[in-house]
């Protein structure tokens, strides 16, 4: 019996992609950008006769402060889950990275989570707590937690969690030996 009957007839698309946003990532980006800008400024501004060593401490701060603020934060904007009939993919941010890639050979199930929150993973971004697995939580609601062979898991955030999971679960079902057809 499947999970699912009504979506019996559906077909399951070649690709399933997902994605989850956190717009409140943007404002701690702004006070990254307010520092490197800060940084340039003392650069360019400053009388650089007197104090050298503490302005150009202060610079460089303010400079290394501001990018690692800024790319740092801008990497958990949104989250991305693609899964195909090879594997699943977890892309963080605009440039995709960090990135993850999962075989499914290397899945045994898939859960789906209502509410995932940063405070039960210690904040937003990749996560890794040795009771509860790896995450990736960009903001709170629903996610898909899935189980891997070896034991741990892998959370993730994701808009419409209900259907990746029975996505993944129809995948594993496919490539499961003996699985009927």
């Amino acid at each position: 019996m499947r999970d699912h009957p009504r979506d019996q007839d559906a077909p399951q698309p070649e690709v399933w992609h997902g994605r989850a946003t956190n717009r409140v990532q943007w404002l701690p980006a702004l006070a990254g950008a307010a520092c490197l800008a800060l940084g340039i400024v003392l650069a360019v501004q400053s009388a650089w006769t007197s104090g050298i060593i503490a302005l150009v401490m202060s610079v460089v701060g303010c400079i290394m402060v501001g990018l690692l603020v800024l790319f740092g934060t801008l990497a958990f904007v949104h989250v991305d889950l693609k899964l195909d009939g090879e594997c699943v993919e977890v892309r963080c941010g605009h440039m995709g990275l960090p990135r993850r890639r999962i075989p499914l050979s290397q899945v045994v199930g898939a859960e789906f989570v209502p509410l995932v929150t940063p405070r039960h993973w210690g904040g937003w971004g990749y996560r890794w707590r040795p009771e509860r697995g790896t995450a990736v939580v960009v903001r709170r609601g629903e996610g898909v937690v899935l189980s891997l062979w070896d034991g741990h898991t892998f959370t993730i955030t994701v808009d419409d969690a209900q259907s990746a999971v029975s996505a993944i679960k129809d995948r594993l079902r496919a490539i499961a030996p003996g699985a009927a057809r």
